[in-house]
């Protein structure tokens, strides 16, 4: 108990002292991530729809090509961006772009850095997401658009992106929940997000594990705020569960009005209305 209160005292320190500072750090982080999130599944939405965008060989040489070249290049990019951690790629970027081009190419500022280090990232997962999503669609209802004279990007923004959209919607929130973590190897460029306040407390007080410990709170607490958040919006998705609207419809059958199969039709010679009609003929 005595270490707790400890503890306790020193958490209670650091936070009158650097609560400003831990504040400042989590509304980066999250803006970082959102920012990062949105842009990266723009980028997974253009990557997966290109490389599903259908070829025959009865298809000019040149659009297969072109498909085929995407295809390959969309690989390469979603391969490396996934199989590379994403300090490493921040060090790439931040720092490699200058030690190549002799400080011609540089990012003005370490926003600006950190948003493309993570949209790019978010982009690479995504794009396999979206291609997943996209597969997951009934093929039936990609010939049933073709077959009422949709066009293939009608088919993709009106039928098959909604229901892909639903699909990979856990997948997103996901990515974003990943970002909110992930985000804080950006210390490595100069970012001042939420772990870079903790390294700078810690530098100053020297209390490592307590500002460690206040770090942890406040990660899990954004990520479960934003779990929380994810989940409503998927059930607004889904819509009500209530199917009372369907028996408002004018063309739906009122009760009653059902036959069994084994009754027939009106037309039929086993209906009754049939051999009555037939009677009345006679």
């Amino acid at each position: 108990m005595g270490k707790l209160a400890q503890l306790g005292l020193d958490i209670a320190k650091l936070w009158s002292k650097y609560s400003g500072s831990y504040f400042s750090g989590m509304k980066n982080t999250l803006v970082l991530a959102l920012i990062g999130t949105l842009i990266g599944c723009l980028i997974g939405f253009v990557c997966g729809v290109l490389n599903t965008i259908p070829y025959s060989k009865s298809d000019h040489p040149v659009k297969r090509f072109v498909l085929k070249l995407i295809r390959v290049i969309i690989r390469v990019y979603v391969e490396v961006f996934r199989g590379t951690p994403m300090v490493l790629q921040a060090v790439f970027l931040f720092y490699g772009l200058p030690y190549f081009s002799d400080n011609a190419m540089r990012f003005s500022s370490v926003w600006a850095a950190a948003i493309v280090v993570v949209s790019i990232n978010t982009g690479a997962y995504m794009a396999e997401s979206v291609r997943g999503g996209i597969i997951s669609v009934d093929p039936g209802q990609t010939e049933g658009a073709m077959a009422i004279g949709m066009t293939h990007v009608q088919t993709m923004t009106s039928v098959i992106l909604p229901q892909a959209l639903r699909n990979i919607m856990p997948q997103i929130g996901n990515n974003f929940i990943i970002n909110v973590k992930d985000t804080s190897v950006m210390f490595i460029i100069g970012f001042p997000d939420f772990f870079a306040a903790h390294r700078a407390a810690v530098g100053a007080s020297y209390l490592y594990f307590p500002s460690a410990t206040v770090e942890m709170v406040g990660y899990l607490s954004m990520t479960l705020i934003a779990s929380f958040l994810l989940r409503w919006m998927e059930k607004k998705m889904d819509g009500s569960s209530s199917y009372e609207l369907v028996q408002t419809d004018q063309l739906t059958m009122t009760a009653g009005t059902y036959r069994h199969p084994d009754d027939g039709t009106p037309f039929d010679e086993r209906s009754l209305e049939y051999v009555e009609s037939g009677k009345e003929e006679r």
